[in-house]
């Protein structure tokens, strides 16, 4: 279970990338699909960034925290500390995703591919972070 986790944010840090190119980019965007699919609108609204910092690079940092947490998760007290982590930060992630996807539906009325792979990947860290707390031995 571990292992797909950090698979996941894996592929959450390189969506992340893909959705930060996307901001700094200036050209014709290989994921504007049409006027509901664009993510060069969504990258470039002003809910882009939050203090100073694009939406895309938080994406990035949470995956790799989430990562790191991984990393701390294994047999003993630290270990089961280190899940908890995990959870808060997946549970935070997703959180913020839902938030941004609200925006994308009420207040853009435009979708961005790179944000609901985003969304899906962070959903499925959360489950499975739940999953891998609730059948993992107490003792382990």
């Amino acid at each position: 279970m571990r292992y797909l986790i950090g698979f996941l944010a894996i592929a959450g840090i390189v969506v992340s990338s893909l959705a930060l190119q996307v901001h700094y980019s200036t050209a014709v965007e290989p994921c504007s699909i049409n006027a509901h699919w664009d993510c060069g609108i969504v990258n470039h609204s002003r809910f882009a960034v939050i203090g100073g910092v694009p939406v895309a690079l938080i994406g990035i940092l949470g995956y790799a925290a989430l990562l790191v947490a991984l990393l701390f998760d294994h047999k003993g007290r630290r270990g089961r500390k280190a899940r908890y982590v995990l959870l808060a930060g997946a549970l935070a992630g997703l959180v913020f995703s839902l938030y941004l996807s609200h925006i994308e539906a009420s207040l853009l009325e435009v979708w961005c591919l790179y944000c609901v792979i985003s969304q899906a990947i962070i959903a499925l860290i959360t489950l499975l972070t739940v999953s891998h707390i609730l059948w993992q031995p107490k003792d382990a």
